[in-house]
């Protein structure tokens, strides 16, 4: 299968208005919405420059949480079978409410986190796995080995072979990463530091998942950004598949 060419991924994203949106990509000194870099946000414990090079890895990305990882698309899969499909599952999706999003280290990195129970993100990340993966092209030989370097477990394994992506259904966490890997003190610090600039600028409050967004990347060494978004448009007490 390929290992160029674009690849897909179907992420939450905030409203690009939202100042929870403007405070992820500042974090990341990207909008993944107009593929651009912005002013970035700082903490005081290092400079501009430190601080892009501790954001390099989740700037590729853009700022999101992950529902379905990055994937090339089948052989005899088209990107407007893609598009059809991504608005067609969208349509069928209750929108909901978190309690809200903090900040904190997650393993080696910070990342917002929800706040309350997350069921139902979980159970849209599981459908959003199950619902695309026939359009996907299977990893590669370069991909799958570069997974397997990380120390995974036999579970993770499996899902890795069967779903492309080894952190899913009871090992998927709903995060939107705010840096890249940082030593131990450093993630402390940071995580202690964007927090106060998480509530000076987005503030405590509940989070509507009310849409997805289809990100691209057109090369493998490029960012990724927004090629679609669609709201969940299935009414709160409809039946939903």
């Amino acid at each position: 299968m390929p290992y160029g060419g674009s690849r897909f991924a179907i992420y939450f994203a905030p409203d690009l208005a939202s100042a929870l949106w403007r405070f992820g990509s500042a974090c990341l000194s990207y909008d993944a919405a107009l593929a651009l870099g912005c002013d970035p946000l700082v903490p005081s414990f290092c400079n501009e420059k430190e601080w892009w090079d501790r954001t390099e890895e989740p700037r590729r990305y853009g700022f999101h949480a992950t529902l379905k990882a990055p994937f090339h698309l089948g052989d005899d899969v088209h990107e407007e079978d893609l598009f059809d499909a991504f608005d067609a599952f969208a349509a069928l999706q209750k929108p909901f409410m978190i309690e809200g999003l903090r900040v904190s280290c997650l393993g080696s990195f910070v990342a917002l986190v929800p706040i309350g129970d997350a069921t139902k993100l979980n159970r849209l990340a599981a459908k959003t796995v199950c619902a695309f993966d026939h359009l996907r092209a299977p990893l590669s030989e370069i991909d799958l080995a570069r997974r397997l370097k990380s120390p995974l477990t036999d579970r993770q394994k499996e899902h890795l072979q069967t779903w492309g992506y080894p952190y899913v259904f009871e090992d998927f966490r709903f995060h939107m990463t705010l840096t890249g890997t940082l030593a131990p003190d450093e993630c402390v610090r940071a995580a202690r530091v964007l927090k106060g600039l998480f509530m000076a600028s987005v503030g405590p409050g509940s989070v509507a998942i009310d849409s997805i967004a289809l990100f691209r990347q057109d090369r493998r060494d490029g960012r990724f950004r927004i090629a679609r978004r669609a709201p969940l448009m299935a009414p709160r007490n409809a039946a939903v598949r």
